[in-house]
């Protein structure tokens, strides 16, 4: 049996490895994207001078709505517990495009924006850099990421039935990574005890990481999990309130930039709260009385995203991370009409938010993500020490053992 798996681990790992390879490396370069943002971003992201009493919520929206170019509407405000942080003003357009603005000064401090090395590895990851061009019919770049990932999951498995030890010292030895005896063992001892301790951890990615590339695959998971589907609309609230930039990179779709977005400027405020592009006028001062009745209810959460008719704060600190809880309020009194917590929620929606949250290791917060990084990284390794061992073995070459337990079954 051993020797039917050796072959399929092999003979798949042969064509697909490199595609694992970019596949798993540009996922883990993806992991910190947020804090990597903030860190280069940090005058865009963080205010200069974090002390004095905020502008209201109302204030900063009408602001914005000042600063947006005709057309474009103001959809939401996200306040942060952070003080330092810039508050996010979210907008009807580009798709999931936002201001940073100075709550204490009212500066319209510029609009988020990718970082380029992000926008270039997440094509990488998603569609090994291809686009879906018009009038043609064939996503390539998607089906050959898909099927590498499918290909990925059998190399995973057929790889535990090889290497799993017939006992409890073969698993001591096969758990060693060997440092200072030659390349050819250390190379070795990455690939065996590195693809034992990721394993499970790259399974989890590539099985929820498959749900974006096929529908077909993407239904029967769903199914699985006894969860219809669901159109995936998603508010600004929604994303915002997850406290990250789930969505963008669970689907691949990056606000775009518009004219003056980086700019920086301050203008009167509109006390009608009217929108730019002909909409409904929106109070902004009840947006300020919900804000402050749901801060009351709830001090404790990261951030609060307040739109025309509710208030969502993060459900979650570990699980489904991108879950929240939205509290309904009037529009003109401000005042809080119903609660929709998370746990009440819909199951699809539920799924989707776990599948993200598993993918990307953040289910366990900064703990699972640094598991996740680390495990991606070492994923794209196993199918270059891979390679190694195929043409160390082809080659008549073999890793020198010095005597390990289990020499024997130690073999490319």
């Amino acid at each position: 049996m051993r020797k039917i798996f050796r072959k399929i681990h092999l003979w798949l790992s042969i064509p697909f490895g490199l595609i694992i390879t970019l596949t798993c490396f540009s996922g883990a370069m993806l992991v910190f994207e947020k804090e990597v943002t903030d860190l280069v971003q940090h005058k865009l992201v963080f205010v200069e001078n974090a002390s004095g009493e905020a502008l209201t919520v109302g204030t900063v929206a009408s602001l914005a709505a000042e600063y947006v170019p005709e057309g474009t509407s103001i959809t939401g405000v996200t306040v942060f517990r952070n003080p330092e942080r810039a508050w996010q003003v979210s907008l009807s357009q580009p798709r999931r495009a936002y201001l940073y603005v100075d709550q204490y000064t009212g500066e319209i401090k510029g609009q988020n924006e990718r970082l380029g090395f992000y926008t270039f590895m997440f094509k990488l990851h998603r569609w090994l850099l291809d686009s879906m061009k018009p009038g043609r019919e064939v996503f390539w770049g998607k089906i050959i990421v898909g099927i590498s990932t499918i290909m990925f999951v059998f190399v995973l498995v057929s790889g535990i039935v090889i290497w799993w030890p017939k006992n409890r010292n073969m698993l001591r030895a096969r758990l060693k990574i060997n440092v200072g005896t030659s390349w050819g063992r250390f190379w070795h001892d990455l690939h065996v005890a590195g693809g034992i301790y990721v394993c499970v951890f790259l399974l989890a990615m590539a099985l929820t990481g498959l749900t974006w590339s096929f529908g077909w695959y993407r239904t029967g998971f769903y199914a699985l999990f006894g969860a219809g589907q669901t159109q995936q609309g998603t508010s600004a609230g929604r994303s915002q309130a997850s406290g990250n930039n789930g969505g963008a990179t669970a689907r691949g779709e990056r606000a775009g930039h518009g004219s003056g977005a980086s700019g920086h400027g301050q203008s009167g405020e509109r006390g009608d709260g009217a929108n730019r592009d002909g909409g409904a006028t929106l109070n902004y001062e009840s947006w300020q009385k919900a804000y402050e009745a749901v801060k009351e209810a709830r001090p404790e959460v990261e951030s609060y995203t307040v739109s025309s008719t509710s208030v969502s704060v993060p459900a979650n600190k570990f699980g489904n991370r991108r879950g929240s809880d939205t509290y309904n309020f009037d529009g003109q009194s401000g005042e809080i009409t119903s609660v929709k917590a998370y746990k009440d929620g819909d199951a699809s929606a539920k799924l989707r938010g776990w599948i993200y949250s598993v993918h990307v290791g953040s289910w366990g917060g900064l703990t699972t993500r640094i598991i996740a990084f680390l495990s991606a990284l070492l994923g794209a390794s196993l199918p270059l020490t891979g390679y190694y061992l195929w043409i160390m073995r082809i080659t008549g070459r073999k890793p020198q053992h010095h005597h390990h337990p289990d020499a024997k079954e130690l073999r490319p």
